[in-house]
């Protein structure tokens, strides 16, 4: 088989689907076709590029190398023959978009690009989600990826609007040498005792939302560190047994630190996209959607911890 563009494309589909049945729907075709495709692309390669599992597929380290250098050479392609007007670099259109703290930042940005070139990105890191609406109805920004939880919705004026790009459950993470480190899952009650670190006040209603689920749990927590910085070293103090904290399902442990779910899933957090109406054409906002929902398709299909929670947590439809 001589390897098309067609058939990168079935690849990032299934990728990003995370079923084959449905990148069969988004692509248009019979999910035994599909499936007949996928056999012929991995031998071609020579080796599976997916796990099969009951709850869909995920890739391979090898296919995630693969889809990384498809996605690359398909948006070369679509940019192939484009280039501006007479005069359309002094026009170029830039879109000022600021994030809260969420994973899906880089490759929504990567993304965007790839599907629309013409279009600059100016990107700030902002963290409370509250201060993200407030910049973006005072003009500021054009666009936002912004958080918020169960019940407590993004309020803003008709002059912004938001869609939702994920909802996801809050995971913990634990020193490898935790006494619950055996455990599928840990109750938040079991973790009364322990530090914690704590992102502070988002506006949105974090750290609210946390310490109301302790209180449902039965505890107050007894020391918390308020932190708000890089990752890797927050995942190097738990490492190091300085306490546990509650983080984002897709995060990717360093060596010394395990994440698991919570018993129940007390926590949930919701990340939308927010923009002004008036100043994002339909066109830009639906990219940058899409873009934020395959960056997450991503993640999760690099996340096997996530992945568990969700097979054991949801149906395949439900997935």
């Amino acid at each position: 088989m001589e390897l098309e563009l067609r058939h990168l494309r079935v690849l990032c589909a299934i990728a990003d689907a995370g079923t084959v049945g449905r990148a069969a729907a988004d692509l248009g075709y019979s999910q035994p076709a599909i499936s007949t495709q996928l056999r012929r692309i991995e031998r071609h390669f020579g080796e599976p590029l997916f796990e099969r599992g009951a709850t869909g597929v995920r890739l391979t380290p090898y296919g995630a190398e693969v889809v990384a250098q498809a996605r690359d050479v398909l948006a070369r392609a679509d940019a192939i023959g484009r280039r501006p007007a007479a005069g359309a670099a002094a026009t170029r259109r830039t879109l000022r978009v600021a994030a809260t703290n969420s994973p899906v930042l880089s490759g929504t940005v990567s993304r965007f690009r790839a599907r629309l070139p013409d279009v600059e990105l100016s990107v700030n890191s902002v963290y409370a989600s509250s201060r993200i609406v407030e910049l973006l109805e005072e003009g500021a920004l054009d666009a936002g990826i912004a958080a918020d939880y169960p019940g407590m919705e993004l309020r803003h004026s008709a002059a912004v609007t938001h869609r939702g790009i994920v909802t996801e459950p809050t995971f913990v993470a634990l020193p490898s040498t935790h006494r619950l480190r055996h455990r599928s899952q840990i109750a938040l009650a079991d973790l009364a005792e322990d530090a914690w670190f704590l992102t502070p006040d988002d506006g949105a209603g974090w750290p609210g939302i946390f310490y109301a689920a302790c209180e449902a749990a039965g505890f107050t927590p007894v020391t918390v560190h308020e932190f708000l910085g890089d990752q890797l070293q927050l995942q190097s103090m738990i490492a190091d047994g300085l306490g546990v904290a509650v983080v984002q399902p897709t995060l990717r442990p360093i060596p010394h630190v395990v994440i698991k779910p919570l018993v129940g899933t007390p926590l949930w957090c919701r990340y939308v996209l927010a923009w002004r109406k008036d100043e994002v054409p339909e066109e830009l906002a639906e990219a940058l959607f899409q873009s934020a929902i395959a960056a997450h398709r991503e993640l999760v299909a690099q996340s096997p911890h996530l992945r568990t929670w969700a097979a054991r947590t949801w149906s395949v439809s439900g997935t």
